[in-house]
């Protein structure tokens, strides 16, 4: 069955200037929708990562070239994409190359690169890369707090009698 939603996508040049307006717009976007204040932070730091990683290593110096951001609201969801036609990577092999981390690792030794898919799949509920003509990650969070609220009348931390 198919769910309805709206669906909002913008188009910005690969530049780091443009990520800042990539984030104000989901951050926009996610405090309609109802997300907490944590929430709206983890979304737009994935989002970021993301948005940096297209700038970074999508295109050859001084090529140009587009990031395309698409929104997917849901009632109970928002859907990320971030879009590059660049060079694309795969995804499963970088991570094999940089990780895995522990929570004893230093941050000093840890390798510089990479990082931030990681991040990426660390704050969101759901993430997917696809590598054909450039890259585009699908990064999914839920709506939990709001979960939360509708069933607050069954959760209690006491024992009614």
């Amino acid at each position: 069955m198919n769910q309805q939603f709206d669906y909002i996508e913008m188009k910005v040049p690969a530049k780091p200037e443009y990520v800042g307006v990539v984030r104000l717009t989901l951050s926009g976007v996610a405090s309609r929708m109802g997300f907490s204040y944590e929430s709206i932070e983890d979304i737009k730091v994935a989002t970021g990562e993301a948005c940096t990683n297209a700038v970074q290593h999508a295109y050859r110096k001084n090529e140009g070239g587009e990031i395309t951001i698409g929104y997917g609201i849901y009632k109970n969801r928002l859907e990320v994409m971030i879009a590059d036609n660049g060079m694309s990577f795969d995804f499963e092999k970088m991570k094999e190359e940089i990780g895995p981390h522990t929570i004893e690792d230093s941050v000093e030794k840890l390798p510089e690169g990479g990082l931030g898919l990681y991040i990426i799949d660390s704050l969101m509920d759901k993430v997917r890369v696809h590598h054909n003509y450039g890259v585009t990650v699908f990064m999914t969070k839920y709506l939990q707090g709001k979960q939360v609220e509708k069933n607050e009348s069954r959760i209690s931390t006491y024992s009614r009698k």
